[in-house]
């Protein structure tokens, strides 16, 4: 049987992150070809971590700097490893290029982390975002590296592929385009949703230990929300997300209607019920599973440039998309009051969710692409000459660096 190791940042939470989910998604993936999955971490387990076994997946707690993932990853022989992030291919990769050479390496960014960090850092400073940053930016050398080190890199957002090949110059071969995969919205679905008059309030949901989430709802509470509940003071607003700061429950203000709710089990529940999913994102990268929530559950959204990229195929938007927070204020006024825009917006995003997002064409391309790979990875290789370069390099410098901290650490 093949086998596919994965080897997790994290362990997989689907109900805290949409990366969890992304995960899961790719996992059912390869268990549907026929593919023995097991999924190893370095991390230790959080309490909302899911239980994988249940789902005939092989879990193992793997160390770092130690070469006891030598002989595991020798007896294990798997056809594929994916990475999860760049980080776990700069720790792992080199072990597995050197004990499992023939094994197709895989690497899932989930987003570009150079991209998110570099946004991050220039609105601190109050600058707007320039190429020349990204280019200068360390974790920019470290997160392209990786992927020149690998067979093949998963990008989620059509920004990113294009970003990739004309900033960075990666070549077209080592990069696939694999946004969520999620399925069809078919009409029965579409008939049991709630109407617009069965929903109420806004709603604002992921992860507070992703900074881009945490900036979006101090937005809300500095400058947007006030100006929505002039206009709608009987509609509230609330927040939902995993790992809680007491930054963000402190916000949480009855008389205001702006209502911190903590986490939802079922991010899908908190979402159909709402009527609009609002997501003032200043910065980010990647696709935001927020939104694709929505529109997998007939909610508009309005969000920001950075929200709605990489999202949708220039298909139209499942609300308004606007960087001026006064004009977003107005803007979410009119999605969460006006029935016939609302409901335009949702036929809208039935649209980006079964054009974009069909789990079952993305699936079936994909897989084509990895036997194709796997058929001819030593032409594949031989053509990536930087990609072998860094890996040589990168072996060199790692791998020592790695045995003398294991000898430290005895």
């Amino acid at each position: 049987m093949n086998k596919v190791l994965i080897i997790g940042y994290v362990w997989v939470a689907p109900n805290s992150s949409a990366a969890g989910s992304r995960m899961l998604q790719l996992i059912t993936l390869f268990q549907k070809e026929g593919y023995e999955v097991t999924f190893a971490s370095p991390a230790q387990r959080s309490e909302r971590a899911m239980d994988l076994s249940l789902l005939h997946v092989k879990e193992s707690p793997i160390e770092l700097n130690d070469s006891s993932f030598d002989s595991f990853i020798q007896k294990m022989k798997p056809s594929i490893v994916l990475f999860d992030r760049f980080m776990m291919e700069e720790q792992f990769g080199w072990r597995v290029a050197e004990y499992s050479p023939n094994s197709l390496r895989i690497l899932d960014t989930e987003d570009l982390h150079c991209l998110r960090k570099t946004r991050h850092e220039q609105l601190k400073k109050g600058e707007s975002f320039s190429v020349e940053d990204l280019l200068s930016a360390t974790i920019a050398k470290r997160e392209i590296a990786a992927i020149l080190r690998c067979d093949m890199s998963l990008i989620i957002s059509s920004y990113e592929m294009e970003l990739l090949q004309t900033v960075f110059k990666i070549d077209r071969n080592l990069l696939y385009y694999l946004p969520f995969l999620l399925p069809k919205v078919e009409k029965e679905k579409r008939i049991s949703w709630k109407t617009f008059e069965e929903r109420s309030h806004f709603v604002c949901i992921g992860n507070f230990l992703h900074a881009p989430n945490v900036d979006a709802v101090l937005q809300m509470k500095k400058r947007i929300w006030k100006n929505i509940r002039k206009q709608l003071p009987k509609v509230e607003l609330h927040i939902y997300g995993a790992y809680m700061t007491q930054q963000i429950a402190q916000l949480h203000n009855e008389k205001e209607g702006f209502l911190v709710k903590g986490y939802a089990k079922e991010a899908k529940k908190v979402v159909e019920n709402a009527r609009v999913v609002i997501a003032p994102l200043r910065f980010g990268a990647g696709i935001k599973g927020k939104l694709t929530e929505g529109m997998s559950n007939g909610t508009p959204s309005i969000t920001t440039s950075i929200g709605a990229e990489g999202m949708h195929a220039n298909l139209p938007w499942n609300g308004f998309v606007e960087d001026d927070f006064e004009v977003f204020s107005e803007k979410a006024v009119t999605l969460y009051e006006n029935e016939n825009v609302w409901k335009k917006a949702q036929q809208k995003g039935i649209a980006i969710i079964n054009q974009v997002y069909d789990k079952e064409r993305l699936g079936t391309s994909f897989i084509m692409q990895v036997k194709k790979l796997q058929k001819g990875l030593e032409l594949h290789r031989q053509q990536n000459f930087l990609g072998r370069v860094l890996q040589h390099q990168t072996l060199q410098a790692t791998k020592y660096m790695s045995k003398w901290i294991e000898e430290k650490n005895k």
